[in-house]
């Protein structure tokens, strides 16, 4: 994408104004109590629903309340807990090393650095951004598929890949409101921007957004 005309940003800012008033709660959907279990919860989240997530932590937390309690369990314990996630044996190992890695590398906590958190086995950079914004306030674009989308419906970006369309939706916005503009933008495509069958006659940001011109109105509404 060229360099962003300063009507993009004036319509990124607009957008996160109506939003506000639309999702004024944006803490994550996944349950969590302490940073060790949002990170966790997050790894596991890969792949499936934050329903399906919340449905096993409750008794993963229980068994393993600490990061020392999950490094140090079995591999098939922790498997039968995860097992409706999908992906349960990688997982399981991912987050067992992480924890692993918690208590030897940064004395059982959960880092707040982009480079530590993507050295933790099973993190990437949406995780990462995930724990940053979230637990630390720091400036964070969450690309997950429901932000890729509406981002490229608003035309706030052109680009496919999560890192590009991270980039090019942080230059729209002050660093400050990165995590609360991609986390209502995360709500705004479960409930309102879907996928298949988009309510835009009912959008709140319908008149910021070309997309219901472009394809037409009776084609997702």
């Amino acid at each position: 994408m060229a360099e962003r005309d300063p009507d993009d940003r004036r319509r990124a800012r607009a957008v996160l104004r109506i939003l506000e008033r639309t999702y004024p709660d944006v803490r994550p959907l996944l349950h969590h109590d302490n940073p060790y279990q949002l990170l966790i919860a997050v790894i596991l989240s890969a792949q499936t629903t934050d329903a399906q997530v919340n449905s096993v932590t409750g008794q993963l937390f229980r068994e393993f309340p600490t990061p020392r309690d999950l490094a140090r369990a079995q591999q098939r314990a922790v498997e039968h807990c995860i097992h409706s996630t999908g992906f349960f044996r990688a997982k399981a190992r991912n987050i067992r090393a992480a924890a692993g890695q918690l208590c030897e590398r940064f004395d059982g906590r959960v880092p707040h650095a982009m480079s530590d958190l993507l050295s933790l086995p099973g993190v990437g950079r949406k995780t990462a951004n995930v724990v940053r914004g979230a637990l630390f306030g720091k400036p964070a674009i969450i690309v997950d598929t429901h932000f890729a989308r509406v981002s490229r419906r608003l035309a706030l970006t052109d680009a496919t890949a999560p890192q590009r369309i991270e980039k090019q939706v942080a230059e729209l916005l002050p660093p400050a409101s990165h995590y609360s503009f991609s986390m209502r933008v995360n709500y705004h495509g479960r409930y309102r921007c879907l996928a298949r069958r988009p309510e835009c006659q009912r959008c709140e940001i319908r008149i910021l957004c070309p997309y219901p011109e472009s394809v037409g109105c009776s084609d997702c509404c």
